[in-house]
């Protein structure tokens, strides 16, 4: 009897003593690593995990534990409540300062810009990432669409870093800066070329093969008969990319590639590096015709017979 109760002090006095050691660890956890009180910049990129998260803070010092800051998200459920973007961090802040300032959001976001938008498209995703007001979006759209007047083709699709309270006119140019370094050489042809292989591709392996259609079409004097060069004259606000009616190809632009010979007059669109590869090594091939079947997969053809066939077995028509 005396040895269990022995045992039985014993535990529990290890139990009170892990208990101690615990909270006496937490609450040093908790405090602030640091009386510094300039701001370090914190950089939260997309898709990182609270687990990660944690390990960069205490890496940089920002928090004393990063076991604590794991605990403190989970038991709280807050692991999906923190955003990707840049923060500014005070070193003496306490762990739940820290979190308070990650979930108050970022002084920058990422915006991430697809490739094949038209800058009106741009501008609403630009909206949307920095988070504006109704009155702030309308004003930044305008000054956007202001700014980039004639850069059409010319804005980089990438992921971008900005602060929230960026100006229109920095992001175009920053847009416009991009492409100028990833683009590298490339004629106002070449751009143009590139604009209509994004939006007439679905994949990076056929954007050469669908150059070298459209230029050997162009060096026969064919119309190009693009459907996207009609859809950049017809589209609104309420579809920038509509499908077409017979009724549209009719329509009098200088886009319309049904009735006029040549590239249109500008781009139509802001290609992605692939597609600006293509236009400036496309591929040359027997094939005059091309379309997309309903899975998006392409079906060339070398002559107009051919390619009425893929219409009939393709799209039904």
């Amino acid at each position: 009897m005396k040895k269990s109760f022995l045992v039985f002090v014993v535990l529990l006095l290890f139990a009170v003593s892990t208990a101690i050691s615990v909270v006496v660890w937490w609450n040093s956890a908790m405090k602030a690593p640091s009386s510094d009180s300039s701001k370090t910049r914190f950089l939260i990129t997309k898709g990182m995990s609270a687990g990660e998260i944690a390990k960069k803070l205490e890496g940089e010092g920002l928090i004393k534990s990063e076991l604590a800051f794991r605990i403190y998200v989970q038991i709280n459920d807050l692991s999906k409540n923190i955003p990707a973007g840049e923060y500014d961090i005070s070193k003496n802040l306490d762990l739940k300062g820290v979190i308070s300032a990650l979930l108050g959001g970022p002084s920058e976001v990422w915006v991430t810009i697809p490739e094949g938008l038209r800058r009106e498209e741009i501008a609403k995703k630009l909206v949307l990432a920095l988070g504006l007001t109704l009155d702030e979006a309308k004003l930044f759209e305008g000054e956007f669409l202001r700014y980039s007047a004639g850069l059409e083709g010319y804005l980089f699709p990438d992921t971008y870093l900005f602060p929230k309270d960026v100006a229109a006119e920095k992001v175009v140019a920053r847009l416009n800066e991009v492409f100028g370094t990833r683009a590298g050489e490339i004629s106002s042809n070449q751009v143009i070329l590139a604009s209509l292989i994004e939006r007439e591709t679905k994949g990076n392996q056929e954007k050469p093969v669908v150059a070298g259609i459209i230029l050997k079409r162009l060096s026969a004097d064919w119309p190009l008969q693009i459907d996207a060069t009609v859809q950049y004259a017809v589209g609104s606000v309420d579809d920038w990319w509509p499908i077409l009616t017979r009724e549209d190809l009719e329509i009098n632009s200088p886009y319309n590639s049904y009735k006029n010979q040549g590239f249109p007059p500008t781009p139509i669109a802001n290609p992605g590096l692939a597609s600006i590869n293509a236009a400036k090594k496309p591929e040359e091939s027997d094939y005059w015709f091309y379309l997309h079947d309903s899975s998006g997969q392409i079906h060339y053809a070398a002559t107009l017979e051919e390619h009425n066939e893929n219409i009939s077995k393709y799209l039904g028509k």
